[in-house]
């Protein structure tokens, strides 16, 4: 106990202190740097960057939470990175959660200055059921931003949906043979009672890669889940999806899911319904937005 205690001190000191080096720096827009949530066990997080859809971001990247890491190269490398280049933050749930407050709070700051930023495709994720389909506000001001593009379609900023929809993964053709699949969020994979609930059903997780992913999702008629990119890309493969929600996050999506819970997911998988052109509109959205980055930051 006595040394988790010790280590997240260590954590938020150095969160704080490499916030303090950066404001320190001088500021300039050399090249750009993509950040996100660089997670290769979160598939989801990993590719909902535009650094992997758009050949002038290929390899320019930088993991949002080496702000806190404990090798000082580390956060050097991310101190001279970020004070050295233009920033194309998202995307993700980055927003109204408290482990991305302070790097979120840095970027808005550096926005006012002569920094150029662009969000990316960034949306809430509150934790707190009370905060479900009634988030109406952001915790930083997006308006500071040069641009600003949001996942969330009711809430300030271009609507973006996640850039993952460039991927060409979609673009295979599949063959439905199973009526329903779970697709599990990683933190559900340890709750033994839930994986019980379903051990009758075909499942699978968000660790799994993309193309395994991609490949269940092709080949079900209607997916269960309670991961955001799951239920994202089930809607843009055409299929039905019942989404057990577990942050607020998945309310304010331009096309809705039936919401439901662990209890009762398989009997609203009746409520269900296919999706349409999903897949044509967020590429769309998203090539557009694009241009627009690709003007202001020079690329």
């Amino acid at each position: 106990m006595i040394n988790k205690l010790v280590a997240s001190y260590k954590r938020k000191k150095t969160r704080r202190e490499t916030v303090k080096n950066i404001l320190s720096q001088e500021q300039r827009n050399e090249s750009v740097v993509n950040i996100h949530r660089l997670d290769t066990k979160n598939i989801g997080d990993y590719y909902c960057a535009p650094h992997h859809y758009f050949n002038a971001l290929k390899g320019k990247t930088l993991d949002i939470f080496d702000n806190k890491s404990p090798d000082k190269a580390v956060t050097k490398n991310f101190t001279d990175t970020i004070s050295a280049n233009s920033l194309i933050i998202g995307g993700g749930g980055l927003l109204n959660r408290n482990g991305f407050k302070l790097q979120m709070k840095l970027f808005e700051t550096l926005a006012e200055g002569k920094k150029k930023t662009v969000l990316w495709g960034v949306g809430h994720n509150e934790k707190s059921p009370t905060t479900y389909g009634k988030v109406t506000d952001y915790n930083i001001d997006v308006t500071k931003f040069g641009l600003a593009g949001t996942r969330d379609l009711s809430m300030p900023g271009d609507y973006l949906p996640c850039v993952s929809c460039l991927h060409t993964v979609f673009d295979k053709p599949f063959s439905e043979n199973q009526e329903i699949g779970l697709i599990f969020h990683k933190d559900t994979m340890r709750k033994p009672k839930i994986l019980d609930m379903f051990r009758d059903y075909p499942s699978t997780s968000n660790t799994t890669n993309l193309e395994d992913l991609i490949d269940f999702i092709g080949k079900s008629q209607t997916i269960i889940t309670d991961s955001y990119h799951a239920m994202y890309w089930t809607m843009l493969l055409g299929k039905k999806v019942v989404v057990v929600p577990n942050s607020s996050k998945f309310y304010d999506f331009n096309h809705q899911p039936v919401f439901s819970s662990f209890e009762d997911a398989i009997a609203d998988v009746a409520k269900a319904t296919t999706y349409s052109g999903v897949l044509e509109e967020c590429r769309e959205i998203n090539h557009a937005f694009y241009e627009k980055t690709a003007n202001y930051l020079n690329l």
